[in-house]
This record gives structure tokens, sequence and C-alpha cells, in this order.
């Protein structure tokens, strides 16, 4: 039986008359994401018509799901609010501490015990207010999701930009920072702009060397990095239905990188297969009952140009294997013009690593798929000339993985087992062959390659693709080998080509584990005492942010003027920062040493006003705010692009910096700078981003009026005495105004709540 079954049929049983309602309120034919949008209204019934890209909508999400690198510092804060027990269902996953190194059995193990503290007091937590809990080791969260909570026409957050995965069995998931979980956790509703909808139809059927992650990797190359932003991009056509679960996983992993809200597929046989074979086949018979509803409107996908804002249409049959990097998800690249592209750009041919799993491809369909290349290698009698990196998805996933065989087939490659963990993709990788800052190789099946994401080396070029031509590349060890068209030497001077991959859907003898990894709360969590020392370096509870003083805020200085992209990873660190997530102060240390330094191109190198030195960011800022000084950080375009983390605007915040103004904001990151109580803008005019210099002052002269869609006046004062008055504009409502107004979205939950 599936977990929260009763919910999932509660959902299901509403769902007919708001669908059917909507329908007759928007006065035309609905897709997918719109039946979910209106059938998870917080309000219930739908009543109006929302305008897509415009109106703020209150919605009310199925469940929650957490890392534990993002957990802490949500569950810290929901421990403020004053509520006994989460309100929807949520689950905790510890995937993100485990460091990738010598393989499972030592690095497991080794985790445990440097981070003890940290999953002691997740584990705590989580009983204390009915939260599952799934063990280190038990699996990455979006696979373990997919496996036991994810189901068709569900509505879930999570605080990892990957939840999105989920869309691979027709749900809207959508990655938050902890303070929006945490406003769900309190019963509250979350906040959404009506997201734009983009339509991709697929029409014919993979084959060979082609894989669901090359969909997302041309669709990447279409949209770029950015050009999914408002958007739920839908899947849809006879190449949709073609597809596994899991595949269709892949697909919506990725969509997280062109900054689409979310990705999903309609409701199919291969989903249902899926549901069945990890044992909800109570959900797969509760959907069928409502299964039209499980899906967009035929109307919708015969003339799609009518009811999407951009259709894009990709023919599976003609796509061809690609691989997409480096250091940008966006950079598509057909396999058989890598080996030119290569050439023309310097980019290190020979291959250093192949690595194969996180939350992207860790399925066992993905495993089949890689293992049927690696064991073609090993007959024959071709060796690996990269090194392999294996992880699986789950424990689920790697002990049928293990019992079928698999396994085996990569460690007769050498391949290195690491833990069911994150590990590499989020920069949790001890990697050994390298030192410094060596320009090299590697490819990978993750989501992300932005610099330094995988081992903290900004000369690493990664490059993502699927599994099977992962471990293809891996063998060959060289950038420009194209496993449809090439050769290998074996060991008996033979040249031989590898055959097209074969994959296995599901187990033939069907999923098995002894031990998933996973916790159940206690019934009454009560008496559950969760401790937090207060000379933890790991662990720190939180102090409220102060409110706005309702004034204008006069005098503020510039922090940073960041040059170019400014993801997440560049403000607030991953790799050997994740050990203090869990404590702000600490790992406020951080804060923007990543960020480029506009005036000289260096990164943690900028001016003080104070003194007229310069120094790191997070030394410089902590001096501003020693002396009462406000500060503002500036950015270019689609400014906190990448992880959900929202310690991203929540260091800043601590720090003492009051405004971050760019040219555009990637949106979870935007929605985590106004819950913590931040004024996040934008420049009305982005040529005005030019006119910023080193030493300028900024005054905010007309904040005293701040108002939904009321730009704000900037005047900016300059060194020499001379001025420029710019204009800012923003996307705070009346809610999100009384965010800031009180310090925090958080401030006002316990406003509420003590009311």
């Amino acid at each position: 039986m599936a977990y929260d079954i009763d919910m999932i049929k509660k959902v299901y049983s509403q769902m007919s008359e708001r669908v059917n309602t909507a329908r007759e309120i928007v006065g035309k034919p609905l897709t997918l994401s719109e039946k979910i949008l209106y059938s998870h209204l917080w309000d219930g019934k739908p009543s109006q018509k929302f305008t897509r890209g415009k109106d703020y909508v209150e919605f009310a999400p199925d469940r929650i799901a957490c890392q534990d690198a993002t957990a802490q510092m949500a569950l810290l804060q929901f421990m403020q609010a004053g509520k006994k027990n989460v309100a929807v269902p949520t689950t905790v996953h510890c995937d993100h501490l485990i460091q990738a190194k010598l393989g499972a059995q030592f690095d497991l193990p080794s985790a445990k015990k440097s981070s003890d503290e940290v999953f002691d007091f997740l584990e705590s937590v989580s009983n204390k207010y009915g939260i599952g809990f799934w063990k280190p080791g038990a699996g990455i969260i979006h696979q373990v999701v997919l496996e036991n909570y994810a189901f068709p026409g569900g509505m879930m957050i999570g605080t990892d930009s990957h939840t999105v995965n989920a869309g691979g069995l027709g749900m809207v998931a959508i990655g938050v920072g902890g303070a929006d979980a945490v406003d769900v956790m309190a019963g509250m509703p979350w906040e959404l702009k009506f997201p734009k909808l983009i339509g991709v139809k697929l029409i014919g059927k993979l084959s060979g060397w082609t894989a669901p992650k090359d969909v997302i990797l041309k669709v990447a190359g279409i949209l770029t990095v950015k050009g999914g932003t408002g958007a739920i991009i839908e899947y849809f056509g006879e190449g949709a239905q073609s597809m596994s679960a899991t595949g269709k996983g892949t697909i919506c992993n990725m969509g997280a990188e062109v900054g689409a809200t979310t990705s999903t597929f309609g409701y199919d046989e291969s989903m249902a297969r899926y549901l069945r074979a990890t044992n909800r086949a109570d959900v797969a018979d509760a959907a069928n009952e409502v299964k039209e509803h499980l899906t967009g409107d035929d109307e919708v996908y015969a003339n799609p140009e009518q009811y999407f804002d951009e259709v894009i249409e990709i023919n599976l049959s003609e796509l061809k294997p690609h691989l997409n990097g480096p250091f940008t998800p966006d950079l598509a690249t057909p396999i058989s013009e890598m080996g030119e592209k290569a050439k023309k750009n310097d980019w290190p041919i020979n291959v250093d690593w192949g690595l194969i799993g996180s939350c992207t491809n860790s399925s066992y369909e993905d495993l089949t798929r890689a293992a049927s290349i690696a064991k073609q290698a090993v007959d024959k009698k071709v060796k690996a000339k990269s090194d392999f990196g294996i992880n699986p998805g789950s424990e689920t996933i790697r002990f049928t993985a293990e019992r079928d065989g698999l396994l085996k087939i990569f460690e007769d490659l050498d391949a290195t087992i690491f833990t069911n963990a994150c590990g590499p993709c989020i920069g949790q990788w001890d990697r050994s062959d390298r030192k410094g800052e060596e320009k090299n190789t590697i490819v990978h099946s993750f989501n992300r390659n932005f610099s330094k994401r995988a081992d903290g080396n900004p000369n690493t070029h990664a490059f993502v693709g699927s599994p099977e031509l992962v471990a293809a590349i891996a063998i060959s060890g060289r950038l420009d080998f194209d496993p449809t068209t090439d050769t290998l030497l074996n060991e008996d001077g033979e040249h031989v080509k590898l055959d097209e991959p074969t994959g296995l859907e599901l187990p033939p003898k069907g999923f098995d584990v002894e031990d998933p990894g996973y916790l159940a709360p206690t019934a009454d969590g009560a008496s559950v005492e969760v401790k937090v020392s207060p000379t933890s370096e790991r662990l720190q509870l939180l102090e409220p942010f102060e409110p706005w003083d309702g004034k204008n805020l006069m005098g503020a200085k510039l922090l940073i003027k960041a040059f170019g992209k400014c993801t997440t990873d560049h403000i607030s660190m991953a790799g050997p920062w994740l050990r203090f997530r869990g404590h702000l102060d600490n790992i406020s240390n951080n804060c923007l040493i990543g960020a480029v330094n506009a005036f000289n191109k260096k990164t943690n190198f900028v001016k003080s006003q104070i003194t007229g030195e310069y120094d790191g960011v997070p030394n410089t800022q902590r001096k501003y705010k020693a002396a009462g000084i406000p500060t503002v950080v500036v950015g270019d375009h689609n400014y906190g692009e990448g992880s959900s983390r929202e310690h991203a605007a929540m260091e800043p915040r601590h720090l003492g910096v009051k405004v971050v103004l760019v040219k555009s904001f990637a949106r979870i990151h935007e929605t985590n700078l106004k819950k913590q109580g931040m004024l996040g803008i934008t420049f009305a005019n982005e040529s005005d981003y030019d006119l910023i210099q080193e030493d300028d002052t900024f005054n905010f002269i007309d904040l005293e009026g701040f108002a939904p869609d009321k730009q704000l006046t900037i005047e900016i004062v300059h060194a020499d005495g001379s001025k420029d008055t710019i204009k800012a504009n923003h996307t705070y409502n009346l809610p999100q105004i009384e965010w800031y107004k009180e310090g925090s979205a958080l401030n006002l939950i316990k406003k509420q709540n003590a009311a």
C-alpha cells in the first residue's frame, strides 16, 4: 500500500468537480498543468480565472519533501512557528551530506561519523513533528520520492530545485526555499505566480543511442537556462507516451536547468506500470478512475498553439545523442559534432572520469542501459580509459541492481560504487586524481555542470549526457568519441564497435530491498526532545530578523557588483560548506565568495568604503554591519539561477545586506529573498547596471511609499559627488510587502499565530 493513500484518494475525489468548474470558468479546454493548479487552490473550488504570468495565486500542496542540507534551516525555522505537527505529509531525506571518495562501504560510515550531530537533529526533529525520515544511504531524495510518494495529478513542493523530478509521474512538483515549505508545514497557503505554459510535442520514438536525457538536452539548447522561467513545461504526444516513467522523470528533472517552474507529463500506461512495480497498485487503481483529469484535454493536444504560450515540437525518431557543456547545461552539442567543437574551443579531449547516477539518471532502466555498454566492453576485451563512478538512486535500486548482477558488470570495469546519495553531482566529491586547478574533462549523467560544481576546480570541463553515452565515452577515454560510428582498440589489437545500448524499463524479478532506510515518526512527538548545542559549529537556533523601520533607506553602500553569471553556487557555495547548512552565522562566511567583482574581475575581493581596502566579501560585509551601514548587492541577468537553497538569501540578510538590485532574478531565489525580508528589485532600464561604480552610495528616496506595481526611485551618489537617479521595478504584492514590513515571512506567521 502506498504512503498517504487516504490523502491521494481525497485529491482524486475532489478532482472531477474542480476540473469541470475550472473548465467552465476558463471557458476552454484545459492543459494538464491547469487541471492540477485549479484543483489545488487554497480556497478549494475554483471561482475565478487567473492570468498566466501575472496573478499571484494561493495553493494547497499535497505534500513536502526536504533534503538534509536544506531541511536543517527549514526545520530550524519551523521550530519557531509554534506548531505541534506539520500540517501536510512531509519527509526528510539524508542524501547531500555524504562525500564520495572510496566507495559506499567506506564513505557512508565516514559521513555518519562526521555528520552524526546533523543526522541526529534531523531524525529527532522529524520524529517530534510527524515527519517521515529517510536515513543516510536510503537514497537520493528525488528517486525515493518517485518510488514512494509521487502520484499523478498531485501537487508537491520540495526544498530542492530538482523536486520537479516527480513530474515523471504526472505531478506538479516545484522546488521552493525552506521558508515556503515552512508556510505549508504550518498550515498556511503557498503562493505562486500563475505560471505560463510551454507545450513540448514529442512525435516519433526513441531508438538506438538516443535516450530521454537527449530530449531535455535538446530542449535546454532551444530554451537556454532562462527560457523556461515562470513557465510549466508540459510534454505530450505519442513520443511522450512511448517513454518510461523514470525517463519522463529525467526530462522533468532537468527542466530546472532552463528555469522552468516545473515540468510534467500526462498520466499513461508507463506511469501505471511504474506505480504497480513500486507496490502502489492502489494508487494506479485510484488514478485510473479519474484518468481523464490526469492529462490534458484532447483539444489541447490536437491544437496546442491555441492553449500554450509557446510550443516546441521534437521528432524523437530524428533526435541524436547529445552532450551538453561545458560550464552550462544549455550548450547543446550532438555527439557527432563534439570532436570538431572541442578542438575549436580547446576543450581537453582526454576524459578523466565518467560519472553515472544522481537524481537525474539513477533508475533501474538507466543502470541497465549503461551496464549493457559496460558489459560489451568487458566481453570485447576493452579496458575503460577513464575512471568510473556510480551513484545508485536508492537502496531499492542498489539492492535490486546488485541482485541482478548490474553492479558486478561495472565493478568488472573497475568502477567505484558510491553511496546511494548525491555525491559528485553537488560537489560532495573528494577527487583524489586532481590537485590545484588543472584543466581537465569529465562526463556525467548529472543535471548541472557549472564551474567548480563537481570538484571545486574552475577548469574542470564537465559535460552532461545520458548514462549510456557517458559509459561509452568513459570507456573510450575521449570526448570526441562517437559510439554511433567510431571503434575501439581492444586488448587483442582488434578494432571493435559498441552495439546500441539495451535496457529494461523495470526489473523482471521486481524490485527488492531488505532495509529501505525509512523511519516513521512517533504518533505523539510531544515528549521528543530536540537538542541543539549552543557550542555547535554545525547547528544554530535562529534569531528573528529585524522588522523594517518604515523609513526610506538612505546611505547604503555597494557591497559588490556581480559580473556575469551569479548562481546560488556563487552566492552560497556547496561542497565543503554543506557542513554548515544548519548554522547561519558560520555558513555566512561563504556569502558571495564565488561572485565575480565587476570592477576587478576577481572573486571574494571587494573594496570597503569604510577603510578603502580590499578584502573578502563576508569580512567586508561584517564590518559594514558592525558599523550599522546598510549595503546593496548589484547583479546581472537570472541572478540566483540554480539550486533552491535559501541560504543564498539568508546569508546576505544575516550579514546586513538590505537590497539586491539586478537585471533579472531566477524565480526561486527572488521568492527566497522576499521570504527573508530582503528588498529584491530589478533595474527598470537594464543599462543602468552600467552606471554603478565601485564607491557608490544608494538612497531609496520613496521606499516609504512601497506598494504593489509602483516603481522605486533610487538616487545613486558617486564618489565625486555626482548623482544618477534611476527607477527599479519589483513584483511584491500586498502580502509580500507585509513580509518585508515584519522582517520576514516567518515573523508574520509567528505574529498571526500569537494573535
